[in-house]
Order: C-alpha cells, then structure tokens, then sequence
C-alpha cells in the first residue's frame, strides 16, 4: 500500500511541475520550427541555477529521437568561465501548444510555459516555469526595444509575478 500512495505522490508531484503557474495557460498557434535557434536573456527571476550569470543564452534544437535539446549558457563573472547546461523538452499538450515539459537532471521535468510571443516574427517570448518563481524575458538579439520590455513585465506584473525581483542581464 505504502508503494502506490508514495509512487502516486510523486506522480502528483512529476505533473505540478510540468503544468502552467495556476491561472494561467500557454499560447496556441505555436511553431516550433520557427523558436529554434538562439535566445537571449533579457530579464529573469532569481534562482540557484542561474545566479550570478551574465550574457546568458538559450538555444533550441530538434532532437533526432524527437523533443528538443536545450543549451543553456552564461558567463560567470566571478569564476571567470562560461557554464552550460544541456537539457532536453517535450510538449506537453501538442506540438501548436506553448507547453513543455524541461529535464536537465534525469527524470525530473519542469514545466516551460510561453505566455506571450512575438507570432509575427518570434523576436520575443516571455516564459513561465511551473510556478510564479520562474520567469524569463527571451529575446533574438542581446537588446530588446524597451517599450517591449515594459509592456511584457507589466504583463507579467498584471498575471501576479514579483516583476520588482527581476534581473535585468548583461549581455
């Protein structure tokens, strides 16, 4: 009994972390062949994984067996070196859904939900983890025309993130 209410749990627990923040739901009308490539971070939330990293990027690849490889880089001033991480992502709901679900230790996945892009040219994207801890301004080039800018973090501010923690990257 205790081995299908702990493997239940954590099947509970798996699925919280791959779902969009409570509320809100991803964009519709996505093409991923179209978000491949690189990214650039233009603002963040804090956490562990990326702290203290600057000229942060993300990049997009098709996976031959199938999902997408991710590549997370930054420099870290500190150490004075480049670190990386390389992931992989599966949607969730169907490839025209904003929703994916990220590993980059093992089994675990967590939720990537794009809450806004730029359809007509994919120049931007503003992205959610699986909780309102987690947030990204991306952008194609290492600048972003502030009024964008503003416009997406009051967005975000609107969908209740904590828009006054953001880090705005160097690049």
């Amino acid at each position: 009994m205790n081995k299908y209410l702990i493997s239940f749990l954590l099947l509970c627990c798996v699925t919280a972390c791959t779902t969009p923040p409570k509320g809100l739901a991803p964009i519709t009308g996505f093409d991923i062949n179209r978000y491949l490539g690189k990214w650039y971070e233009i603002a963040r939330l804090n956490h562990s994984f990326e702290r203290g990293l600057s000229k942060v990027t993300a990049e997009y690849q098709l996976r031959e067996e199938g999902g997408v490889t991710v590549i997370n880089r930054g420099y870290d001033e500190k150490a004075k070196e480049w670190k990386e991480a390389v992931g992989k992502a599966f949607f969730v709901e169907g490839p025209d859904v904003g929703q994916l679900k990220v590993s980059f230790f093992g089994p675990f996945y967590g939720g990537y939900t794009i809450l806004e892009l730029d359809k007509e040219n994919y120049e931007y994207a503003l992205v959610s983890g699986p909780n309102r801890s987690y947030l990204w301004l991306l952008a194609r080039s290492p600048d972003l025309d502030t009024a964008i800018v503003k416009r997406l973090v009051t967005k975000a501010e609107r969908l209740g993130f904590p828009v006054d923690e953001l880090i705005y990257v160097t690049n």
